[in-house]
C-alpha cells in the first residue's frame, strides 16, 4: 500500500515572481530543517525548457519508536533529488523530488505544478502530489502514516517560505513568525510590567509622604 496526498495551493504572486522566489526560497525562517542545496545539473533545451537537477539535504529525526529499529550511527539527515521543468513560454514549472537514502525506512516522493492560476492571472497556482511508501517487514503501515503527516507539516512551512520570500523580494515587510511573534509580546509584557511596577513604587511614595505630612500637621 502507498499513502496518497493530493493538495491544491495559491500564492498572491504572479508566475514569474514566483519562479524567481523558487530559487532563492532557502534560507527562510521556515526551512530550519533544510541543512544544503546545490545544483548538479543544469541545461536548456532546443525548444527553450529548462532543466535542473538539486541535491538538497535535510535533517531527518525519526520518531522514537523508528529510533529503535535502527542503530545509533544512522544518518540523521536525508539526501533529496529534485529535478524540474521550466517552460517559461507556457509558464508552468514541473519538480519532481525523492530522497535517495533511507529507502528502506520510506520513499516519500512529490511532483509539483506551477502555473498560472485560471481566476486571477497574477496569482499562482500550485498542484502537488505525493507518494509514500514503506518496505520495512511489520511496521510499513505506521512509518507511512507517520511520513503523511510530517508532509503535510512540511507543506505549511514551504508554503510559509515562499510567501516570506517573496515579500522580501517584492520590498514588502514580510509578515512575522510565531518565534519573533512571541519573543515581541514577551518583550512587550515585561516592558508593562516593568511600567506597572514603576508606577506602584510613585504611587507607594506619594501615598507615604502624604502620611508624613498629615502626622507633622497633627
Amino acid at each position: 500500500m502507498v499513502k496518497y496526498f493530493l493538495g491544491q495551493s495559491v500564492l498572491r504572486s504572479s508566475w514569474d515572481q514566483v519562479f524567481a522566489a523558487f530559487w532563492q526560497r532557502y534560507p527562510n525562517p521556515y526551512s530550519k530543517h533544510v541543512l544544503t542545496e546545490d545544483i548538479v545539473h543544469r541545461e536548456v533545451t532546443p525548444d527553450q525548457k529548462l532543466l535542473s537537477r538539486r541535491l538538497l539535504t535535510k535533517t531527518n529525526r525519526m520518531p522514537r519508536w523508528a529510533e529503535r529499529l535502527f542503530p545509533a550511527n544512522v544518518a540523521h539527515s536525508v539526501y533529496i533529488l529534485e529535478d524540474s521543468i521550466v517552460d517559461p513560454q507556457n509558464q508552468t514549472m514541473t519538480t519532481f523530488t525523492w530522497n535517495i537514502n533511507h529507502a528502506r525506512l520510506m520513499v516519500v516522493e512529490e511532483r509539483c505544478v506551477y502555473c498560472v492560476n485560471s481566476d486571477n492571472s497574477g496569482w499562482t497556482e500550485i498542484r502537488r502530489e505525493a507518494w509514500v511508501s514503506s518496505s520495512l517487514f511489520g511496521v510499513s503501515r505506521a512509518v507511512q502514516e507517520f511520513g503523511l503527516a510530517r508532509f503535510k507539516s512540511n507543506v505549511t512551512k514551504t508554503m510559509k517560505g515562499f510567501e516570506y520570500i517573496l515579500a522580501k523580494l517584492q520590498g514588502e515587510a514580510p509578515s512575522k513568525t510565531l518565534v519573533e511573534t512571541a519573543k515581541e509580546a514577551k518583550e512587550k509584557a515585561k516592558e508593562t510590567a516593568l511600567a506597572a511596577t514603576e508606577k506602584a513604587k510613585d504611587l507607594a511614595n506619594k501615598a507615604a509622604t502624604k502620611q508624613q505630612q498629615q502626622q507633622q500637621l497633627v
